[in-house]
């Protein structure tokens, strides 16, 4: 007998569902919510992307868990669920972002590159004998100006201002909406996202394990070092359990 209802759907990447559904689209959708929180904010003179690596053990080395990828001098990408997916769509986009330069004495456009990405995303829906990558992506950089994109498993791409993905998105993005001001400066850009993060984070943060990049169109990718990320959480003090109070 042939199965039927959902389960008679979900086997196979190629076939839709009788309302509309591709199962394992959404399948790997819940892999993405399942990953840690990662956010992007856009300030006056560039992006910002930072991740909380979630160390579950004091015999991690921080260092070796990345989430967070350099792509070119004014692109950076963060990652939520697979990071093995992820790794795959960051070596691709390394590559383009390369032969672009080589070819065109230029360095690659944000929306270019995050099309190239999303159609190879996209590609991996339509075809059997494969499986939807489980990572959604933070895209980040500059060109004339500030760019901040977020890829869906399905292919789909927005741009936003400030956004969040991984666990805890829709809470952070909820805090965002209230808080986040366009052209807001570098520093407050930085407590903004160390204030979605502490919403989300299990215990208490520790600017070790908190990872936070920023390209700016003057100085172009740069990695925030820890200092700067301890004195922004000094200047937050107890104001990130009071976020979460009001959350719930």
């Amino acid at each position: 007998m042939y199965p039927t209802g959902p389960a008679a759907y979900d086997r196979a990447i190629t076939v839709f569902s009788p309302d509309g559904r591709l199962f394992q689209v959404e399948y790997a959708r819940e892999a993405v919510k399942r990953g840690t929180t990662a956010c992007g904010v856009t300030y006056d003179s560039g992006v910002l992307l930072a991740v909380d690596k979630n160390i579950t053990s004091p015999l991690i080395v921080p260092r070796s868990i990345e989430k967070i990828f350099q792509i070119d001098e004014h692109i950076g990408i963060a990652t939520s669920g697979l990071v093995a997916d992820a790794r795959r769509l960051i070596e691709d986009a390394r590559i383009k972002a390369q032969r672009n330069k080589v070819t065109y004495n230029e360095p690659i456009g944000i929306h270019a590159i995050t099309r190239d990405i999303c159609d190879t995303k996209q590609a991996y829906t339509q075809y059997g004998g494969a499986r939807p990558f489980g990572t959604a992506l933070l895209i980040a950089g500059v060109n004339d100006q500030p760019y901040l994109f977020e890829t869906d498993p399905s292919g789909a791409f927005t741009e936003y201002n400030a956004t969040a993905i991984g666990t805890g998105k829709t809470d952070v993005e909820k805090m965002f909406e209230k808080n986040y001001k366009k052209g807001m400066s570098r520093e407050d850009a930085t407590d903004l996202v160390l204030r979605g993060l502490s919403l989300v984070s299990e215990k208490k943060m520790k600017e070790g394990y908190i990872e936070i990049i920023t390209i700016d169109t003057r100085k172009g990718y740069q990695e925030m070092s820890k200092e700067e990320v301890f004195r922004s959480l000094e200047r937050l003090g107890g104001e990130p359990e009071r976020e979460r109070k009001k959350s719930e």
